[in-house]
């Protein structure tokens, strides 16, 4: 009891300091960091630029809900419409598709190891619910732009900017925005600047709903 008291007592330190505090660096960061030390001991630290909410383009923010998160706003962390269809899906074709929310992606860039073990996922689940509980949408979302994967050595909107567009992520285009969010779901193997077909595509369909889109 007490060692599962310390434990509940630490990650509710650890997120409640997010409402203060930008994160200097992700458990993503720090196990890449572990397993470029014990392989090969040449780790290339990402690029990483944190910016206010405020200052990262209307055009990205209302792109990165058309693409990665929808319903952001109306879950509590879990999209189980997103979940339904996913299973759906595996049954009909047995393609297997995420269904994370971007609750779910703050809690596992943040926070945890990337193995896919069911310990992890019940990590994510645990992590996702005290996120929901502590810090608001807004807080969230910033906290996802700034430490989403965008590419090899890429973290965060800014940093994804410069590299693939040479300007700020406040001066994104709408087009420019799209594709950048069209890249998320695989950003090693996609990139905004030359696009498959099927990214060109992602990115008018992320175009069509970016209308539709709140902006946080």
């Amino acid at each position: 009891m007490k060692i599962l008291l310390l434990f509940t007592l630490l990650t509710i330190g650890q997120v409640v300091l997010l409402r203060f505090l930008d994160p200097p660096f992700t458990a993503r960061m720090a196990w890449s960091w572990l397993h470029s030390t014990l392989t090969t001991g040449d780790y290339e630290r990402p690029v990483y630029h944190w910016r206010q909410l405020a200052e990262i383009s209307p055009h990205l923010r209302k792109a990165v809900l058309a693409g990665e998160d929808q319903r952001f706003l109306s879950h509590h962390g879990f999209d189980f419409t997103e979940l339904r269809e996913a299973g759906r899906d595996f049954l009909m074709t047995e393609r297997i598709r995420g269904a994370s929310t971007i609750t779910m992606q703050v809690a596992r860039t943040v926070f945890l190891w990337p193995a896919r073990t069911w310990l992890r996922k019940a990590a994510e689940a645990y992590y996702t619910v005290l996120l929901e509980i502590v810090l608001s949408k807004r807080r969230i979302f910033e906290i996802y732009l700034n430490t989403v994967h965008w590419g090899r050595g890429i973290m965060g909107a800014e940093a994804a900017s410069r590299k693939y567009f040479s300007t700020s992520s406040y001066s994104l285009t709408c087009s420019q925005a799209a594709l950048l969010a069209a890249i998320l779901p695989n950003p090693t193997k996609w990139s905004p600047l030359n696009p498959r077909a099927y990214v060109r595509e992602r990115q008018q369909g992320i175009m069509k709903e970016m209308g539709r889109m709140p902006l946080l």
